[in-house]
């Protein structure tokens, strides 16, 4: 639980109107093929607040990045329990010019490791090569 800082202008531009931002950050959610049916979304001056409940760690991470990584969101309140705790990812927020594979090599020393940074953050990353600037990304 806690708050996660993104960056406003980066991301899915999805919002159109403060009324319906909730709905359209929850039904993005959905549509990653992330289980949302446990979990509440308000959308509130830019910061997205999450209750409800995830089955696993990763599920209740990627929830919040799905929430997050949309233009207009600059944080995500995060009150979502979880049925299977675990050891939480570390977060990485893509820059200019970075690649999955130079993440990797920063963050385990080796560039090929780059699968696992791209699994753990399917499905909203399409490609490893699919990855912008502001972007926050699990690390595993």
């Amino acid at each position: 639980m806690g708050i996660f800082d993104f960056v406003k202008e980066a991301g899915a531009k999805l919002i159109g109107s403060a009324t319906d931002a909730a709905t359209s950050i929850h039904d993005q959610v959905a549509k990653q093929k992330l289980d949302a049916s446990d979990v509440n979304v308000v959308f509130v001056d830019g910061t997205v607040k999450l209750s409800g409940s995830a089955a696993t760690q990763a599920d209740k991470e990627k929830l919040i990045l799905a929430a997050g990584n949309i233009a207009g969101v600059s944080k995500v309140d995060d009150n979502i329990t979880v049925a299977q705790p675990a050891a939480q990812s570390r977060m990485y927020t893509v820059k200019s010019g970075d690649t999955l594979s130079a993440i990797a090599k920063a963050m385990y020393g080796n560039a090929n490791d780059y699968p696992k940074i791209f699994e753990a953050n399917k499905p909203m990353l399409s490609s490893p090569d699919k990855i912008y600037p502001g972007q926050l990304l699990r690390i595993p």
